[in-house]
């Protein structure tokens, strides 16, 4: 019975299934890692853009609003747009010469390049928990391919077939399968969520650069 224990069959598994085994847990443990650290980035990110927002539209002035926000040390969400887009207004806006259009497709142009980095930052990482998802099953079934076919091996130099002798032989191979599907679920489903999270924001960013370039249009038309 120890035999067929879920511990023991591990520690009596070939050597090339075992080392399929471990390299799942290391992907597992990685892919965890990454999905604690993106559910406090996005919360952080998501959090940010609330507040921002609720301060931006309460009325209060730009110029004030803009020195706050520079004094900010952990800035994230619509807010990096807000600083990147009035910087670049103020500066072309104080150069001179530089009619109205200009100083808009400025601030646009500033606003969508913060934005884009903001993006890049969230989705950092997404890449990996899709690769998980994807090859973690078939690296279990290499395992289980592997582990079946040392056991048969092994049964027919036995040269007698019972159900004691396979067994074991197919179980420790059936784990690697598991230990993959262990992997590629939380993985894909991770990446389901973060993706569709990091979307959101974007229509979130997206809306605010519409919206704040017209404030900035009735402001260069003054």
């Amino acid at each position: 019975m120890q035999e067929l224990s879920v511990i023991g069959l591990i520690l009596h598994a070939s050597l090339p299934v075992q080392l399929v085994m471990a390299g799942l847990v290391v992907l597992s443990l990685l892919s965890w890692g990454i999905i604690f650290n993106k559910l406090a980035v996005l919360r952080r990110a998501r959090l940010a853009t609330q507040d921002f927002e609720q301060q931006f539209w309460s009325g209060i002035d730009l110029n004030r609003l803009y020195e706050d926000t520079r004094q900010r040390q952990h800035a994230a969400g619509v807010e990096k747009l807000f600083q990147a887009g009035f910087a670049e207004f103020a500066k072309l806006r104080r150069q001179g010469g530089v009619d109205n259009s200009e100083q808009l497709d400025g601030a646009r142009r500033a606003m969508r390049a913060a934005a884009q980095r903001e993006l890049d930052a969230l989705d950092h990482h997404n890449s990996f928990l899709a690769t998980v998802g994807s090859v973690s099953p078939y690296i279990g079934l290499f395992g289980t391919v592997w582990g079946i076919m040392h056991a048969f091996i092994g049964l027919g130099n036995a040269g007698q077939a019972t159900l004691a002798t396979v067994a074991p032989g197919i179980a420790e191979a059936l784990i690697a399968t598991a230990i993959g599907l262990f992997a590629a679920i939380p993985a894909v489903v991770a990446y389901n969520r973060f993706a569709a999270d990091v979307d959101r924001l974007a229509g979130r960013f997206d809306s605010f650069m519409e919206e704040f370039s017209n404030i900035l249009q009735r402001l260069a038309a003054r």
